[in-house]
């Protein structure tokens, strides 16, 4: 009788231990009695719904890209933002959300493009000790480096599911130069194989976003404030909160180098039109660098 009460504990531990081993011997990703077949399901199994119509990347599940693969939808495209200081009046993802209504343009006037997450993390100035937009409360930076071994593993990834060519574009002049790079360095490293990366510089260039809106009738005497008609209406398109919209016009201060940002029908109907502008370049870049 005596050995009861240590018996009580010994067995329990001798459970765990048992509870524990059969863990650690189940499949990577599996839990104690959940199934293989169901965490490994057969890759040429049927969808069993609709696909829902959409280019991007996240919003789609696996049997909904497979199946655009097969389909010929064979273009990744990969864009690069920031998280930086855009003056008073502008929220910090502002290059991401622009990235958000371009992409999608941009792929759908391509016809065979899906569009792969948003990178946000750039080079956006020194960390320590804080330099360029790192200066300001709220960016996040990473290192060159950092970088290109990002983009090169996402590149990496996308070609191993079978794109055979992946755009690189950026919305920021922080990221050209590491998106040029890690083209020309995938493209040598892969020579010979199926897949080949474009670096299209033509996505970014805002002085043709400035004549396009001059053309229009624009015109902006620069406020110093890192922001611009072109980047606040194409941010408008997303959501009009992200530009405080009605924190500016409750203080009188919806406007920006001095050209008003309302009726807000007006605006976005020049929003929309600017991003039809900037994607037919686009698409006729990716077009020309593709060779079809």
């Amino acid at each position: 009788m005596t050995s009861l009460p240590l018996f009580r504990p010994i067995a329990l531990l001798l459970l765990a231990a048992a509870w524990a081993s059969l863990a650690w011997a189940q499949p990577a990703g599996l839990r104690p009695g959940s199934s293989p077949a169901a965490a490994s399901p057969p890759p040429d199994m049927p969808r069993p719904i609709d696909a829902r119509d959409t280019v991007f990347l996240e919003e789609m599940t696996w049997l909904e890209v497979r199946d655009a693969l097969r389909a010929g939808r064979t273009t990744a495209i990969v864009a690069t933002g920031g998280i930086e200081m855009n003056g008073p009046y502008l929220a910090l993802g502002k290059h991401n959300y622009i990235l958000r209504v371009t992409t999608e343009a941009i792929a759908r006037a391509l016809g065979d493009a899906l569009v792969a997450p948003i990178v946000p993390f750039v080079p956006e100035g020194t960390i320590e000790p804080p330099g360029g937009h790192m200066r300001y409360p709220g960016t996040i930076s990473v290192t060159a480096p950092t970088f290109k071994a990002l983009l090169t593993d996402i590149v990496s990834s996308l070609r191993a599911h079978g794109f055979r060519h992946v755009v690189l574009i950026g919305d920021s002049g922080g990221n050209q130069a590491g998106m040029r790079e890690v083209a020309a360095e995938l493209n040598a490293r892969w020579a010979g194989g199926t897949t080949r990366v474009h670096f299209i510089p033509e996505y970014y260039d805002y002085p043709a976003v400035s004549d396009w809106l001059a053309r229009q009738g624009i015109k902006e005497v620069d406020e110093g404030h890192h922001d611009d008609v072109g980047i606040s209406i194409q941010m408008m398109l997303v959501d009009p909160a992200h530009v405080r919209m009605q924190e500016r016009m409750a203080k009188g201060l919806f406007s920006i180098n001095g050209v008003p940002l309302a009726p807000l029908d007006r605006t976005l109907e020049l929003a929309r039109r600017l991003v039809e502008f900037r994607a037919a370049t686009t698409v006729a870049a990716i077009r020309k660098a593709r060779g079809y």
